[in-house]
């Protein structure tokens, strides 16, 4: 099976991609939908964030306090790495338990940090999904309500743009409209399609 790292900096349109993927067929392991169950109410990740950062990250209903826990960890590189030892293990186990159960001809992992954690080398192939920083911004603002400056600093702690390009084996441009999106896809679709007769 051929295996499809998808990545992208934020607001490049990553869930827009994996959704046309989906709709042709193609299974794709989300690392980020993946990252909730890790952490929903019961799970070990839950009980050990609560013990590292504090209980009042869990609300009244059982579930973390997304934003509390964002606030802590994006100004604080040790408490971000503590973050990432308690997820990172988990997630990863998780997709790879879900990618060996699939029985097709290719697959697509949607890792945003595919880069930033090495597992690009888990992969057979690196798929970009590329906008302008400008559009990145304006998304951003608009899809998560904050500013601009905030937005900024999102971006800057990202793989920048031009590394994630250079690692890229295929890339999709995502500045336009959906159906400017469309194309690409089934394109690549049918190549990855090519590639796995013969992997």
């Amino acid at each position: 099976m051929l295996v499809v790292g998808l990545t992208g900096g934020i607001g490049c349109g990553k869930s827009a991609v994996s959704d046309r993927f989906a709709a042709l067929g193609v299974p794709v392991i989300d690392a980020d939908l993946v990252a909730r169950e890790v952490v929903a109410p019961g799970q070990p990740a839950l009980r050990e964030i609560a013990a590292r950062f504090g209980e009042d990250l869990i609300l009244a209903d059982g579930t973390l306090d997304r934003a509390g826990l964002r606030s802590i960890v994006f100004d604080h590189p040790d408490a971000r790495q503590a973050l990432e030892s308690i997820l990172h293990p988990r997630i990863r186990a998780t997709m790879r338990q879900r990618l060996e159960a699939l029985d097709t001809a290719y697959a697509i992992l949607a890792i945003p940090l595919l880069l930033e954690t090495g597992q690009s080398r888990d992969v057979d192939r690196v798929l970009v999904v590329d906008c302008s920083e400008s559009v990145q911004i304006a998304r951003v603002t608009r899809r998560d309500k904050v500013s601009e400056a905030q937005a900024r600093a999102i971006l800057a702690v990202q793989t920048p743009r031009q590394n994630r390009l250079q690692h890229a084996d295929d890339i999709i441009d995502n500045s336009g409209t959906l159906d400017a999106l469309e194309p690409q896809i089934d394109r690549l679709h049918a190549r990855y399609l090519e590639l796995a007769a013969s992997h």
